[in-house]
């Protein structure tokens, strides 16, 4: 049993959280003539770090995630979806959606086109929650700061909000509350020609460049953002605000969170210094998942397919639902006294 420990702390540490390439910076750093234990120079390897450690995780996730998602264009899960009901439907919608890398705005075509194809409207939110809060890739990410029991809590909680919000929206009867013009405008239901295995490689391999492109600006902000966190702000700062002391720093956490735009591979580097810094775990779970579900650009965007009434009931299901989270994430925190 210590030598499966030891070769899964080795996994977590050296593999997925890439520590003997933070040693190699600091070494040549160190060559530099520069001293690591400065300020300037520990932002200098924190941001280096991080940047070469998720762009390599992610074009990875990316390029595997993507030849996964060639089994399951628009139309074939259209199809799948059209099989299930109830709760069961709900269920399949938000997996699927954990393997679609999207951010919030990329999500909201799809859940345009299967709420034009007349899936259930619960079904499609259930997509639309679990698309961009969770996914194959984060799951991995996660794991290399907070290993595996909290990534796959994360993934498994954020799971339960999509379907209970879902399966909510459905209860309320709000087809009314979509604009007409998505319930109007029918859908075609193209048969996707097979593809040869060259073919989906082809196809993973531009997913993973087309991806990379748009998120890897938002993986340089957040590593700055992060770096900036880990080697400049006083950790009392960090937990008063969001640390044990503060009974609302979850809320507040998720309040922060809304108006920024980024996936989760942008959020990660900054969950990671704040991490570090003390602050409470549900607080920095919270924050990430407002980030990614809740941006302001992509409820921008769905106004524009649905009501202000069911816009709002979306905003407050996501709200409360990650709050719970979050409030549940530092119970287990200080249960296991995870540091």
């Amino acid at each position: 049993m210590q030598i499966i420990k030891s070769i899964w702390n080795f996994f977590q540490s050296q593999i997925l959280g890439m520590g003997w390439l933070n040693d190699l910076i600091g070494s040549g750093l160190s060559a530099l003539g520069l001293d690591t234990t400065n300020r300037w120079t520990g932002s200098i390897q924190f941001f280096l770090y991080d940047v070469i450690k998720i762009t390599v995780l992610l074009c990875f996730l990316i390029f595997l995630i993507s030849y996964i998602q060639s089994y399951f264009p628009p139309e074939r899960s259209k199809r799948i979806l059209g099989r299930f009901h109830g709760i069961g439907a709900n269920c399949i919608a938000a997996l699927l959606g954990t393997v679609t890398p999207f951010c919030s705005c990329s999500s909201i075509p799809l859940f345009i086109g299967f709420t034009s194809a007349r899936l259930p409207l619960g079904v499609t939110f259930s997509f639309l929650i679990s698309s961009p809060m969770v996914d194959l890739g984060s799951l991995l990410l996660l794991m290399s700061i907070f290993g595996a029991k909290i990534a796959a809590t994360y993934v498994v909680l954020g799971l339960v909000i999509a379907v209970v919000g879902g399966t909510l929206i459905e209860k309320l009867h709000m087809d009314k509350y979509v604009e007409n013009f998505i319930l109007t405008a029918g859908s075609v239901d193209i048969e996707s020609p097979d593809l040869r295995k060259k073919d989906r490689l082809v196809f993973a391999k531009e997913q993973m460049l087309n991806t990379f492109k748009k998120v890897f600006p938002y993986i340089l902000i957040g590593v700055g953002i992060g770096s900036f966190i880990h080697n400049w702000i006083p950790e009392e700062w960090v937990a008063m605000v969001l640390g044990n002391n503060n009974p609302f720093g979850v809320v507040l956490a998720t309040i922060i969170g809304v108006p920024m735009y980024a996936d989760i591979f942008g959020t990660i580097p900054i969950a990671e210094a704040l991490f570090y810094k003390g602050a409470q775990l549900g607080s920095i779970l919270s924050f990430m998942m407002a980030v990614t579900t809740l941006s302001l650009p992509s409820i921008i965007m769905l106004r524009k397919a649905v009501k202000p009434k069911l816009l709002a009931l979306f905003i407050g299901i996501c709200t409360v639902g990650i709050i719970i989270v979050g409030y549940l994430f530092n119970v287990i925190q200080a249960l296991t006294r995870i540091h």
